[in-house]
Formats: C-alpha cells, sequence, structure tokens
C-alpha cells in the first residue's frame, strides 16, 4: 500500500460565542482570526483515506505540508513512527520544528491513524491498547455566574474562566452559584506581561475557592517564573503546556516538576503519535493530561478523545460551548455528549468524515489577530510583547467577602 496524494484545504471558521476572555471584557484572537487546517491522504488502496487537523499556523502549515508531501508520497501509510520520524528529519535543515512544523507533522500523523483503523475496521482507541474508559470529562468556558450556572444545567461539571479584569469577583460569584461539587479552572494565558509576582498574588487570591487548576499563571518560556509560581502557591494544582509542541516541548514543564497537569494542542503537539508520548511522560511523574481544544476543529477533538479514552492519566478536555454554528457542518457524524462527558466513538479510524462542501464554501480570509482586553498596554496598543504592568490592585480586587 501507498501513498498517492497529500491534500491540505484551510477554511474560515466563525467565532465562538463565548471564550474565557469574554468576561473580563475583551475578545480572544479567535474572534476574528480562527482558521482550520484539515488534510486528506490518498492511498492506492480504492476508498481508503485518510483524514486529520493541524493547528499552530493554519495557513503556514498548508503550506508546509505541501512540502513535506514531496518526502511521503509513495510510502506505506501503515509505518506511522517511520513517516513521523522521517518529517522531522526532513525539518530539521530549517531549525527547530515549532508549532508550525509540529502542526503540519500532526495533521499527516493523524491522517495515518486514521488510515490504519479504517484498514483494520477498528477505532483508533484500540489500536492505542484499548480503551480505558468509555467517556471523556470536558470542561466549557464561562463568561461569569449567569453563564456558568447555564452550563451547569446542561450537566457541564466544570467551567473555565479567564482573562484578569475583575476575575477573582468573577470566581467567587460563580462559586457561590454553582457550590462545590462544580470544578472551576482559571485561566491566566501566560502573557509575557505578566511577572511571578504577580501572577502568585492573584493565585493567593485565589485560594479560598479550590480550583481545580490554575492554567498558564506566566509564559511558557519563563520557567524562573513557573518555579516562583509553583514554590508559592503548593495548595493549587497548576496547568500549562497548549503553546507548546512536541514532547520536548511539553518536557521542559513536565521535568520541571512545575505541572500537575499539562495541556497539549492536539492539533500542534505532533500528531496522535506524539500525544501518547506526552502522556506517558506525564504518567511517569505522575502529571495528568487535559488537551487543548479552544482553537481546534472537530476533527482534532475527534483525535483527542481517542488518546483520552486509551491513557490512564487522562483528567479532561477543554471545549467551547457553545461553539460556532459551522462546527457542526464541518464533519459527518458529530459527536454525541452527555451530562458533561464526550462518548467514546466506536467506528473504524477516528471515525469521522469531512463535509468538503461546507469547507469550500468558507474559504481562509484571515489567519492572525491580535486578542483584546485585559493586558494590552492601551498606548502602545498592543504592539509589544512584553508591556509594563499597570493597575496592579485591580488584579485581586473584590467586593464581597471570600467563601471559606
Amino acid at each position: 500500500m501507498k501513498i498517492v496524494d497529500i491534500i491540505p484545504t484551510v477554511m474560515q471558521a466563525g467565532a465562538p460565542t463565548v471564550t474565557s476572555w469574554t468576561g473580563a471584557g475583551g475578545q480572544s484572537a479567535l474572534a476574528t482570526g480562527r482558521n482550520w487546517l484539515f488534510v486528506k491522504i490518498i492511498t492506492d488502496e480504492p476508498g481508503l483515506i485518510g483524514v486529520g487537523e493541524g493547528s499552530g499556523w493554519p495557513r503556514v502549515i498548508h503550506t508546509a505540508i505541501n512540502d513535506l508531501k514531496s518526502e511521503l508520497i509513495g510510502h506505506d501509510p501503515r509505518d506511522i513512527e517511520r513517516l513521523w520520524q522521517r518529517m522531522r528529519i526532513a525539518m530539521m535543515g530549517h531549525g527547530d520544528t515549532g508549532v508550525v512544523g509540529a502542526g503540519a507533522i500532526t495533521a499527516i500523523d493523524m491522517a495515518l491513524w486514521d488510515i490504519k483503523g479504517k484498514l483494520h475496521s477498528t477505532p483508533v482507541w484500540n489500536l492505542l491498547g484499548g480503551k480505558v474508559r468509555d467517556k471523556v470529562r470536558y470542561y466549557a468556558h464561562a463568561k461569569n455566574a449567569e453563564s456558568a450556572a447555564k452550563l451547569v444545567s446542561n450537566g457541564v461539571t466544570t467551567v473555565k474562566l479567564g482573562g484578569h479584569d475583575g476575575l477573582v469577583e468573577r470566581v467567587a460569584e460563580v462559586r457561590d452559584v454553582v457550590g462545590t461539587s462544580i470544578d472551576i479552572i482559571v485561566d491566566l494565558h501566560g502573557p509575557p506581561w505578566l511577572p511571578a509576582i504577580d501572577a502568585i498574588a492573584i493565585g493567593k487570591a485565589l485560594e479560598p475557592y479550590n480550583l481545580l487548576f490554575l492554567e498558564d499563571p506566566v509564559a511558557p518560556e519563563d520557567i524562573d517564573g513557573w518555579k516562583r509560581v509553583r514554590r508559592a502557591l503548593p495548595h493549587t494544582p497548576l496547568a500549562g503546556g497548549e503553546r507548546l509542541a512536541t514532547k520536548w516541548g511539553a518536557a521542559s514543564l513536565i521535568e520541571s516538576g512545575v505541572v500537575d497537569i499539562i495541556q497539549p494542542d492536539m492539533g500542534r503537539a505532533g500528531g496522535i503519535t506524539e500525544m501518547k508520548k506526552i502522556a506517558a511522560l506525564a504518567e511517569a511523574r505522575f502529571i495528568q493530561v487535559a488537551p487543548h481544544s479552544g482553537s481546534l476543529g472537530p476533527v482534532a477533538e475527534y483525535a483527542s478523545i481517542h488518546v483520552m479514552a486509551a491513557i490512564p492519566n487522562a483528567l479532561l478536555m477543554e471545549r467551547l460551548e457553545p461553539e460556532w454554528h459551522g462546527k457542526a457542518a464541518v464533519i459527518h457524524p458529530a459527536l454525541e455528549s452527555s451530562r458533561g462527558h464526550i462518548i467514546v466513538p466506536d467506528r473504524p479510524g477516528l471515525g469521522v468524515d469531512l463535509v468538503e462542501d461546507f469547507i469550500a464554501a468558507h474559504p481562509s480570509e484571515r489567519n492572525v489577530s491580535i486578542a483584546t482586553g485585559g493586558w494590552q498596554d492601551a498606548e502602545e496598543q498592543g504592539s509589544t510583547y512584553f508591556s509594563m504592568r499597570r493597575s496592579r490592585a485591580n488584579l485581586v480586587s473584590i467586593k464581597k467577602d471570600p467563601i471559606l
């Protein structure tokens, strides 16, 4: 069996209704610049086609996949590990892979696993060692107490808030409304202007609300800052890793002992092959896995479910709910969910097909944007990667007594 073609397609995805930035009075980059990148791998076996998805910078990944396919056409798609290594070696002359290179590898790797599952008439999770669980818990984003209560009424058991403006007060209000049986996550987004000292102040102010975890308190490059936060917040679980690629990127947090939960992005971590290895690295350190999914389309979500079904240290995964209506129209069939869990599919391969007419009707328009609200320096109009922190008292302000 041989690969005869690899076809990437990029589309403009609409904005999600709510993200964790929303309650902070701003909007994430997803609101105006979200693209989804899908790939099809065509084999010489009639009708045997694999589908995958890559993220990191979809328009650029589209070019990377077209470049890589010259090294893959004619090879056996069943040799997934060998082809993964071949792609990695092909990129060496261009420097480290980063999220662009890893995103291209991810899309192709995902489609290769889809082919293998279809070839053997079995779900991908079965090829990964079989199921540990039949359903995977997920969390959704809330902007305030009202939206959190609505999610809970629909069966969601974990909600996430983010941004920085009025954050502590919003968390207090949510805890008041949902009680202690619902888990709360807080995402500080790891902006480079938020130094460890301020992340620690926010973390300490949030301690009374017993978070499931505090996500990205500082920038992923700031390992010393991560260590300071870890020492200062010994009773708050920390999570991160969504902006990193491959097992080597995840290892920078795992091996430093600064995270309790690792959050590789299913679209740019390096594929199903690499996600399984990251999960094993984490398992060896008693760290749980909670894949990032905020910018991803539905094929990567399918892939996440297969991995999470097959690993022992799966905590939960991210899901935007409600999402852009087009997410359900891009694929067939949609994933089944019930009471805050996604049901693990049992169809061969990933168990999903692309609706190509819908994708073609939404061509890519733009793929970069800058988030607004809560962190950009007003004088510099969000144009600097690092900015001085101002209005520090607002980071931890609250008008009501904390819940004990």
